[in-house]
């Protein structure tokens, strides 16, 4: 017979949290988001764009401070999610929201910089 998983004692919880580190938490955090986001853009049933837009955003927010060595994937799937939230919104004939003016390049040479940052599909 199968039995049922130990729960840990209360001195195991307490060792593996001193193992813990909080870059570990945000980490999954930030990948948990994604792919949240991510079925809410992409699965029948579940689409939601507003809470995929703000998935996006909290992904956005939290990058800086997710360890160099794992971000490059992460940026990845974010520049994917936000290419399909913009499917998505247009094709519900909503425009996507303006970007903060905070985030808006100020000039030719910064704007110049940012579209050299943008991710575009092959043979386009």
């Amino acid at each position: 017979m199968n039995e049922p998983p130990r729960q840990p004692s209360e001195e195991e919880m307490r060792e593996a949290l001193k193992q813990l580190r909080v870059e570990d938490v945000l980490l999954q955090t930030v990948v948990t988001l994604v792919n949240l986001s991510g079925r809410r853009l992409t699965a029948e049933g579940e689409k939601n764009v507003e809470q995929a837009k703000l998935g996006i955003d909290a992904v956005r927010a939290l990058l800086p401070f997710c360890p160099e060595e794992e971000s490059g994937p992460i940026r990845d799937a974010l520049s994917q999610l936000q290419m399909i939230y913009v499917q998505e919104t247009q094709a519900r004939g909503e425009a996507p929201p303006e970007q903060p003016a905070s985030e808006q390049p100020k000039d030719e040479a910064e704007r110049a910089k940012a579209r050299s940052k943008i991710w575009t599909p092959p043979g386009t």
